[in-house]
């Protein structure tokens, strides 16, 4: 069976501990890191791992259907409609853009706790 291929956007308080889980994760493949900080301690740690880091998450929606699941920790509701547009202008039905408030969720249930994310409520639209 294959890696579930991942990207994740956003390198900060909520992207690195979801980056630690997921780099646990035998069944995982990250792909790469997106963030506008170098600093940003997941973008720090991915280095660490040498999985590919980018300024630019786009980067990974031109990657086409090689990424199974995009997690978008931002916060930025620019960022989700940026990556929604191009994947439906490329016919892109394969790719997930996944929401922080899965991952929080997911999270949440392996710390057996709600974890708290710095942006407050996140609406999907």
């Amino acid at each position: 069976m294959k890696k579930i291929r991942i990207a994740i956007v956003g390198a900060g308080e909520t992207g690195t501990p979801l980056l630690r889980q997921l780099l646990d994760a035998s069944f995982v493949d990250v792909v790469g890191v997106a963030d506008l900080s170098d600093e940003q301690p997941g973008m720090v740690l991915a280095r660490g791992r040498d999985i590919r880091t980018t300024h630019d998450f786009m980067d990974f929606a031109r990657q086409g259907d090689a990424i199974d699941i995009v997690i978008d920790v931002t916060g930025v509701t620019k960022v989700r409609d940026a990556l929604r547009h191009h994947y439906q202008e490329s016919g892109n039905t394969h790719t997930i853009i996944m929401h922080e408030l899965i991952a929080v969720l997911l999270m949440s249930l392996s710390q057996g706790r709600l974890v708290g994310t710095k942006h407050g409520q996140v609406d999907y639209r």
